[in-house]
């Protein structure tokens, strides 16, 4: 029996025929509905607009306008009443790992953890339920939160979880740490060289401590048994509903594997994925050979899936030491960081993506990796119609500002990044630099434009953290007052804008979605209240009451 929707959205409404099964499937549409805000951001300027009402027929906005017109307009129209909430277009996440998500859901999870004994508590504890030899996996432990702000070793791991492989990703997936069973099994020694664009860290001894940068980290991956394709599967769709639940209608995978794209591709033919998804490539050979020469782009498969992008890595993270800078880290003089893929492999990709039609999106952190990234892409003789990406876009010199601009290149920026990163990022590259570094209004100010994410399950999913770190660039506590280094501050509008119409410009689908006009998807981020006129420092609670994907409520708040 298929649960209807709770009674508190059901009371909202006039008449809602639409229902949600256990597995989070569509049951019924809602063809011909009028939705009523109590604030619509309508129009392709997104303009709040109060006591209006949107028509829907068919998946598509129909109509927009004053709701009393709208409903004596449309008599036998369903009506959502959200008189009392704001109807938003549909939120995208431009940055973000569907699959990582859902692993991260599934395994141990110690973001957060403020000591190391902390992420190892956590993972003896999911030692005690895991069969003998298994593998433990989790993410998310940051040595920046830790007193010393010292990386991690395998000792006092294998202390706690002798019997058991143990391999924990850093929060922003460019590190992790293996204890001594996951390192013997991967055969990992002291003269184990450091694999190109990667880093072990050792003692002093050479003898490698347990941390693996970057590329090293696929000496372990390559030991961990990959998980069945129905357990990915399973995995994808609780990551999709975890997205579709913060508000998200669509997300921009960055970097996805075969299975991933194959299990997207089965739960939209079973009517199961609730929200839309525009796919980036994982940088393997293999795969970008089937895309590129055999099946070429997909777009808008079952109204969900569109596979037209690539993702490469020009470099690693910033916390790891991994970010590529053209100068030395200021706190670890000598390192200048990692090109994970040399600049002739952008080149290289960049030009064959263009002849077939698709879209480049690299990783670069770092200034270096940043400037790199743009040489080699104008080198691919990259046009502004191109719409070639750079994620992250984080430490930038300032003539690449300007670059990015002429070249039509899209920053795609992660709000909270600076936010999260703000306690430590000045240590790593000096007061100089980092006036370039998470510089959403230089980019904009510059004529370029801006995608925004979360880079989730580095950061929340939830978009409205984004908003907020973008319009106060504070943490939830207020701090620091004023906002740190606030000439970089966006106005709600450019925020909001990062999150729909800048997102599906980014994805070529402008025509379609990220805005509230007629012709376009009815696709709604619904929250409660009115988000135009709340305090700045309340953003971030936004609470939401539903998520609507192509006319339909693929999650309620209520």
């Amino acid at each position: 029996m298929k649960p209807t929707l709770p009674a508190a959205l059901l009371a909202s409404m006039l008449v809602l025929a639409c229902t949600t099964s256990q597995n989070g499937a569509k049951t019924s549409g809602m063809n011909d509905t009028i939705f009523i805000g109590g604030t619509v951001a309508a129009g392709p300027q997104q303009t709040p607009q109060r006591n209006t009402a949107v028509y829907v027929s068919g998946g598509l906005v129909r109509e927009v306008g004053p709701a009393d017109a709208i409903r004596a307009a449309h008599p036998n129209a369903r009506v959502f009443d959200a008189a009392h909430a704001t109807i938003l277009p549909g939120l995208t996440d431009a940055h973000g790992h569907l699959y990582g998500l859902g692993l991260s859901l599934d395994t141990v999870n110690v973001v957060g953890a403020t000591t190391y004994d902390e992420v190892i508590a956590r993972v003896k504890e999911r030692a005690t339920t895991a069969h003998p030899g298994e593998w433990i996996l989790g993410r998310g432990w940051d040595q920046n939160l830790w007193p010393g702000r010292q990386f991690p070793t395998a000792a006092p791991l294998d202390a706690a979880v002798p019997d058991h492989p143990v391999w924990v990703r850093r929060v922003d997936g460019h590190a992790g740490i293996a204890n001594s069973a996951a390192m013997h099994a991967a055969g990992v020694t002291a003269s184990t060289p450091d694999p190109a664009g990667g880093h072990i860290l050792r003692d002093t001894a050479g003898n490698p401590t347990g941390v693996f940068v970057d590329n090293a980290m696929e000496l372990i991956d390559a030991k961990v048994p990959p998980p069945s394709f129905a357990l990915r599967k399973k995995r994808v769709l609780a990551a999709a509903q975890t997205i579709a639940a913060n508000g998200l209608t669509e997300m921009h995978d960055a970097g996805a594997e075969a299975d991933t794209i194959r299990a997207i591709q089965e739960l939209v033919d079973e009517k199961k994925f609730p929200i839309r998804i525009y796919v980036m490539l994982a940088d393997n050979g293999p795969l970008l050979n089937d895309w590129l020469y055999r099946r070429g782009p997909l777009v808008d498969y079952g109204g969900h899936m569109t596979v037209r992008s690539i993702k490469l890595y020009a470099d690693g993270a910033l916390g790891s030491r991994g970010a590529a800078l053209l100068q030395p880290y200021s706190d670890d003089p000598g390192n200048t960081g990692l090109l994970v893929s040399e600049p002739a492999h952008i080149v290289s990709i960049a030009g064959r993506a263009r002849e077939r039609g698709f879209q480049v999106c690299t990783h670069a952190i770092g200034d270096r990796a940043v400037n790199n990234t743009i040489d080699a892409y104008e080198a691919g003789g990259v046009k502004p119609e191109d719409r070639y990406r750079i994620e992250h876009f984080q430490i930038v010199t300032p003539p690449d500002f300007k670059r990015i601009a002429r070249d039509g290149i899209i920053a795609s920026m992660q709000p909270t990044h600076a936010t999260s990163d703000m306690g430590w990022a000045e240590a790593r590259v000096g007061p100089e630099r980092i006036k370039g570094a998470y510089a959403w209004r230089t980019v904009l100010d510059s004529g370029a434009r801006i995608a925004f994410g979360s880079d989730f399950p580095v950061e929340a999913v939830n978009p409205f953290f984004g908003i907020y770190s973008a319009v106060t660039r504070q943490d939830h506590n207020g701090n620091p007052p004023g906002g740190w280094y606030p000439q970089q501050r966006l106005t709600l509008a450019e925020a909001i804008r990062g999150f729909t119409s800048d997102a599906a410009y980014a994805a070529f689908e402008e025509s379609s979605r990220g805005t509230i006009e007629p012709g376009k998807l009815a696709d709604f981020t619904i929250v409660d209240g009115d988000f135009f006129t709340m305090p700045a420092s309340d953003l971030w609670k936004a609470k939401v009451r539903a998520t609507i994907v192509g006319g339909e409520v693929v999650y309620s708040g209520q």
